[in-house]
């Protein structure tokens, strides 16, 4: 019985090893791993950049490179890689699938990004007289109180009283006022108001307030 046993497990061994070496060799992630290693340089006087930000698209993952540019970081086959640095042009390659070996190397230039600024004048501080006049000088617009103050000013009132044009409910009491006082006194004279002393507190603060001055 032991016979017979140790050649059936020999041989449960050997088909395990044949099938795991069969789905590594049909495994198309079995060599997927690569090196990738290489410089970057300036494009115009191929220098290298130094802290140049070496990316993995996707993955989270990256590297700098060193004071000369040189970098080296594992990727994966179909990986796309960008390349950063301050005033560069960013760049991107993508490491091919077909790759038969584990190591690729790239020389990688970069394109200066140029960004113009406006122009910035540059103007001496001002001296303590000049200050005080430009102060001074300085209009600032009115705020809402100031509005308001100015639009309840008698002085204003009165201005917009005698220039704006009366309204039509102003204009039909002014004549159902007249039109009352027509009727009231039909027939007699009206009274004189010459000896009513209201009338001449009326009159006197008028003239005070300058009722009866010219329009021009």
């Amino acid at each position: 019985m032991n016979r017979l046993i140790i050649p059936f497990l020999i041989l449960l061994v050997g088909l395990g090893l044949v099938q795991k070496v069969s789905a590594q060799q049909n495994n198309p992630y079995r060599d997927s791993i690569v090196q990738l290693y290489g410089v970057i340089m300036t494009a115009d006087s191929l220098r290298g950049i130094p802290s140049a930000s070496v990316i993995v698209e996707g993955k989270g993952r990256g590297t700098i490179t060193s004071y000369d540019g040189v970098f080296s970081i594992a990727v994966m086959k179909g990986d796309r890689i960008t390349f950063s640095s301050i005033g560069f042009k960013n760049n991107s390659i993508q490491i091919p699938f077909n790759l038969e070996s584990n190591q690729y190397s790239v020389i990688q230039l970069l394109i200066s990004d140029t960004a113009y600024l406006p122009a910035t004048i540059l103007k001496p501080r001002p001296t303590k007289e000049q200050f005080e006049r430009d102060f001074l000088n300085n209009r600032f617009p009115d705020d809402a109180y100031e509005i308001a103050r100015k639009n309840t000013d008698e002085a204003t009132r009165r201005i917009l009283l005698n220039s704006l044009p009366a309204d039509g409910r102003e204009a039909v009491n002014f004549q159902l006022r007249q039109q009352t006082n027509k009727y009231y006194y039909a027939g007699q004279v009206p009274p004189m108001n010459i000896m009513n002393p209201a009338a001449w507190a009326d009159f006197i603060t008028a003239w005070k307030r300058g009722d009866f001055k010219r329009k021009k």
